[in-house]
């Protein structure tokens, strides 16, 4: 008769050693490193941490696959403009929120940081299409693994910024933002890393253009 004692000591006896969360691709299990590709599930809406090889599986944009790779582009928009008005209008809380375009949904949904990560928004159609039709050069974005990150600062600072980035990065910075976060308006660590965070992009972005 098989114990559970004796279950548990014939998989102490066999098992390989542990390798550490993270180090692993999430597809085949080959050991990958720290620095590392990643692809979205489409219909899960997740990121998985993956090696090369699988990378390059889901790297045809075209393709209709469950999987996609998350490219490593960043674009920015220095023409791009955006009224305080037409900001209110799409019912984001905060000056700051990235965009991307969801295929399951079929529509562009947006993300914005706080104290307790990303929060989502659903964002008012024709009041984002309006934003779009003045700025055509924003349709390079390729749906589900890149998103525009827009930053509106406070009433009459500066301009607004907007860049493209890999969907990794965003998800990345708003869980840095998340860790952060003190008081109601995230404290000065958050504000302090918000501005290296877009200095740092802006600098290793090139400038977008029309499709």
């Amino acid at each position: 008769m098989t114990t559970p004692f004796r279950v548990l000591q014939r998989i102490t006896a066999n098992r390989k050693p542990v390798v550490p969360a993270g180090e692993r691709c999430e597809m085949c299990a080959e050991t990958i490193a720290d620095e590392h590709r990643h692809v979205v599930n489409v219909e899960g809406r997740q990121l998985m941490c993956v090696c090369r090889a699988c990378y390059l599986l889901f790297i045809d944009g075209n393709a209709t696959l469950r999987y996609r790779a998350v490219p490593d582009r960043y674009l920015s928009f220095p023409d791009f403009t955006i009224s305080q008005g037409e900001w209110d209008a799409l019912d984001i809380p905060v000056g700051l929120a990235f965009f991307f375009h969801n295929s399951a949904l079929d529509r562009t949904v947006a993300f914005y940081p706080g104290p307790a990560g990303a929060t989502e928004s659903e964002l008012p159609l024709a009041e984002w299409g309006a934003v779009r039709e003045r700025h055509p050069e924003l349709d390079v974005l390729a749906a589900d693994v890149e998103a525009l990150l827009i930053r509106v600062p406070e009433r009459g600072t500066a301009e607004a910024t907007c860049l493209l980035l890999p969907i990794d990065a965003c998800y990345e910075f708003v869980g840095r933002m998340r860790t952060l976060w003190r008081g109601f308006d995230g404290g000065q660590d958050v504000h302090r890393y918000l501005d290296d965070f877009f200095a740092t992009v802006s600098a290793r972005a090139r400038p977008g253009g029309v499709r």
